[in-house]
């Protein structure tokens, strides 16, 4: 079976979009499954851009930085103090998910939506944060971009999450 095939197999499950990263990062640095990661002129003729463009979607790097920031909750979730006053949580929507913030209070949250040509980032009043395009770049490598500079996954997470998770009133 084909990479491909397995991607589109488990279409929707978090596993493919990760595996679709992988698989688009992977191929432009030379590394194609043979181990040498060399990156040769003759590797790069051989180089499948169109399996690597295809993983470069918006819904697949949405599920990705959803899953992401579910493990995120959990990570600074286990992180409080045991009679901690206050609890992170994600909840899902359709093209959409929202972290938040709930304590005795106040409730505060950060929303992710799925765009036709971007995913936002806004906060609990609804005003945008920031929005992330994706650029399939020369070397084959599927890019965030906010405010048209190149951002690692968890980079975009901090961006949105930082002052959720850590801001102190």
């Amino acid at each position: 079976m084909k990479i491909v095939d397995k991607v589109n197999e488990k279409a929707g499950n978090n596993a493919a979009t990760d595996a679709a990263t992988n698989i688009a990062n992977n191929a432009a640095n030379g590394r194609n499954g043979n181990g040498n990661g060399n990156g040769d002129a003759k590797d790069r003729s051989k180089f499948d851009w169109v399996t690597s463009r295809s993983a470069c979607t918006l819904p697949k790097v949405f599920a990705t930085l959803r899953q992401q920031a579910e493990e995120d909750v959990k990570t600074r979730n286990a992180q409080r103090p045991t009679y901690a006053p206050y609890e992170f949580s994600l909840a899902d929507d359709i093209d959409a998910f929202t972290v938040f913030l709930k304590a005795k209070d106040l409730s505060r949250s950060v929303t992710f939506k799925l765009n036709e040509h971007d995913i936002a980032v806004q906060d609990d009043q609804a005003n945008s944060r920031f929005q992330v395009k994706l650029h399939f770049n020369d070397l084959g490598e599927c890019r965030l971009r906010v405010d048209e500079q190149e951002r690692e996954f968890w980079q975009v997470r901090r961006m949105a999450l930082e002052d959720l998770m850590f801001r102190q009133e």
